[in-house]
């Protein structure tokens, strides 16, 4: 069990229950929270970002419930979940913003540094080595002396998404009658306990 901030009304600090891949051996560091946009409807959504793993988070309720967390009870039984999703969905909506495309045209080239600053989320500057690599899939790229530009291109975007759906045809005959993936390789989890406030 694991401890990190996050935020809470009245200042107070109360534990809540995050179930997520056991983080990566890096440091002490448990990860971070970033505010990120969502990729289909564009409003923020919470993100846990460790190392080189981005993980979505989702919260789930019931009616009536609590946690017993070592000699506390959490009396918001609400238990929190992070899935690893692949950066690159999370990203296009800000390349594709970047490469300013009207009509025709394929759009802009810009600098790293101006497609990954979004005004009102500064989580997106955390990924840096994520986009870097996440750019290299999706975007043409174009040296200019010392610098590098970058512009999504659609032809590597569709290449991309149609290895996506590949991976899941492949994926979907593994499923078990509950719907749940078997995978061969086995997924450390941790149960982890965040004070909020």
């Amino acid at each position: 069990m694991s401890k990190a901030p996050n935020s809470c009304c009245d200042g107070a600090r109360e534990n809540r229950v995050l179930i997520a891949r056991e983080p990566c051996p890096i440091g002490n560091s448990m990860g971070k929270f970033l505010s990120l946009k969502h990729p289909r409807t564009g409003k923020a959504m919470h993100y846990l970002y460790n190392g080189e793993v981005l993980q979505e988070l989702h919260s789930f309720k019931q009616a009536v419930g609590s946690w017993f967390l070592g000699d506390y009870v959490c009396e918001d039984g609400r238990m929190f979940t992070a899935t690893p999703v692949d950066p690159v969905f999370i990203l296009l909506p800000i390349f594709e913003e970047a490469r300013m495309k009207k009509g025709e045209d394929p759009g802009k080239f810009r600098q790293f540094e101006d497609i990954i600053f979004v005004p009102g989320y500064p989580g997106y500057g955390s990924l840096s080595s994520l986009a870097a690599k996440s750019m290299e899939i999706v975007c043409d790229l174009k040296d200019v002396g010392s610098s590098k530009f970058f512009r999504l291109n659609d032809s590597k975007v569709l290449k991309w998404l149609c290895y996506k759906v590949n991976r899941l045809k492949l994926t979907l005959p593994t499923l078990d009658k509950n719907y749940a993936v078997q995978d061969e390789k086995p997924i450390c989890t941790s149960v982890l306990v965040y004070p909020v406030g």
